[in-house]
C-alpha cells in the first residue's frame, strides 16, 4: 500500500514538472525567436518555415539601427523618465499609503474613494487636458510632461495601502511615539523598510509601464531628441519607405534588457523581503 502511494506521488511529482517546463519553454519561446530573428536579415524573416537558429546579421542591423534611429539617446531618455517616475512613485505612494492604512483624519474615506474612482476613468480621456496644460506650461517636447503628471500613480497609492494595512502592526508605530517619533519619522524608520517587498513589487509595475509607455510619448513629444524608445522604435517602421525588419528585431531586443536587469534586481530585494518577514521571534 505504502509503495503503491509512492508510486502515485511520484507519478503526480513527474507530471507537475513536466507540466512547468512545458509551461516555461512556451513563455520563453517569443524571447528566443526575438533573439534569432535580430540575427537574421529582412528577407530571413518571412522564411516558411522558420528559422530557429541564429545568424551572422546582428552587428549589421545593429549599424542599421543606429543610422535610421538615434537609439543610444533614446535609451537614456527612457531610463531618466522610468528611472524619475519609479522613484518618485516608491517614495510618494508609499508615504501617502501610509498615511491612509494608519492614521485617522476628516475626510480620509472620501479622499480614498475619490482615489479609486480616478483608476476606472481611461487614460485616453485624459490626453486631451493634459495636453492643453503642458502646452500651457511649456513642457511640450520636454522629458517633464513624461514624469510630472505620472509621479504618483493611483494604482501605487492603492496597492501600498492595502500592503501598509497588513504589513504594519499598530504595536510599532505605539512603540515609536513612545520613543519620540514624528509622524514622517514613523513612515520612514518604521513603515518604509517593512514595506520594501510590497515596494519592489511597485517599482517592477512603475518601471515597466513607463518604459513600455507609447502613446501619451508620441502625442507630447515633437522632437527627436527627447525620443523614448518605443517612440523611436515606431520610427523604424516608415510609411512610404521600406521596413527593416531585422533592425526592428534588434532594437526590440536591446530594448527588453532594461526591464529583465530591473525586475532581476527588484525580484531579489522582493524574495530577501518575504525570507524576512517568515522569521518570527
Amino acid at each position: 500500500m505504502k509503495h503503491t502511494a509512492y508510486t502515485g506521488k511520484k507519478i503526480w511529482n513527474f507530471l507537475l514538472y513536466a507540466g512547468l517546463l512545458l509551461w516555461a519553454v512556451v513563455s520563453l519561446f517569443p524571447f528566443y525567436w526575438l533573439s534569432v530573428m535580430s540575427t537574421r536579415t529582412s528577407s530571413e524573416f518571412f522564411r516558411f518555415p522558420p528559422v530557429m537558429v541564429p545568424g551572422s546579421s546582428f552587428l549589421n542591423n545593429m549599424e542599421a539601427l543606429f543610422t535610421i534611429i538615434d537609439f543610444p539617446r533614446a535609451v537614456v531618455n527612457s531610463l531618466i523618465v522610468s528611472g524619475a517616475r519609479t522613484g518618485l512613485a516608491l517614495f510618494f505612494c508609499s508615504m501617502t499609503a501610509f498615511y491612509f492604512a494608519k492614521f485617522e483624519f476628516p475626510g480620509r474615506k472620501f479622499l480614498y474613494s475619490f482615489l479609486l474612482m480616478t483608476m476606472m476613468i481611461p487614460q485616453q480621456l485624459l490626453m486631451i487636458p493634459q495636453l492643453i496644460m503642458m502646452g500651457k506650461l511649456g513642457w511640450i517636447s520636454t522629458l517633464k510632461a513624461l514624469i510630472i503628471p505620472n509621479m504618483i500613480p493611483a494604482f501605487g497609492v492603492f496597492w501600498m495601502t492595502q500592503y501598509c494595512q497588513g504589513a504594519i502592526h499598530d504595536d510599532l508605530l505605539n512603540a515609536g511615539r513612545i520613543d519620540g517619533c514624528g509622524t514622517f519619522r514613523l513612515f520612514w524608520n518604521i513603515g518604509f523598510p517593512i514595506t520594501i517587498p510590497g515596494l519592489s513589487f511597485l517599482a517592477i509595475h512603475t518601471f515597466v509601464t513607463s518604459w513600455n509607455d507609447f502613446l501619451w510619448p508620441l502625442i507630447v513629444l515633437n522632437d527627436q531628441k527627447v525620443y523614448t524608445v518605443q517612440v523611436a522604435l515606431g520610427q523604424l517602421q516608415g510609411m512610404f519607405t521600406k521596413t527593416d525588419y531585422g533592425a526592428v528585431m534588434c532594437g526590440t531586443l536591446l530594448a527588453t534588457l532594461p526591464i529583465v536587469v530591473i525586475f532581476l534586481i527588484c525580484n531579489k530585494f522582493f524574495i530577501a523581503g518575504i525570507a524576512a518577514g517568515g522569521v518570527k521571534d
